[in-house]
């Protein structure tokens, strides 16, 4: 008897490459008012990501669940929950973030755009 490969088989595989999991990241972050994630900052599910950080390897990190580089990031402070000041701060300016799920967080980062492409 031989065995069947499922016709989903290459979901399987595909869902395990990093190229594909960076590219669906990159394809769900987007750019967000404050205010439309105001009730995720109350449940306490919103992680900020300094300017400087690579937000895409952040997210990366945390889909991947690689707690030593997310412990790295947090006490170097180059990550954190948003905290209440910068919670007011974004909601007086009405500030748009850059953000990503990866659940059950969703990643923000204040980072404006660049005026021009070059």
């Amino acid at each position: 008897m031989t065995a069947i490969t499922p016709p989903d088989a290459h979901l399987v595989e595909e869902a395990e490459d990093p190229t594909l999991i960076r590219a669906k990241i990159i394809a769900e972050t987007a750019r967000i008012s404050w205010l439309e994630l105001q009730k995720f900052y109350a449940a306490g599910n919103v992680i900020s990501v300094e300017p400087v950080a690579d937000l895409i390897e952040v997210a990366f990190a945390f889909s991947q669940d690689n707690k030593a580089q997310v412990a790295d990031w947090l006490s170097q402070g180059s990550i954190g929950r948003t905290t209440e000041q910068q919670a007011q701060q974004w909601y007086q300016a009405k500030t748009e973030l850059w953000a990503v799920v990866i659940s059950p967080w969703i990643l923000v980062q204040d980072k404006p755009l660049t005026e021009q492409l070059n």
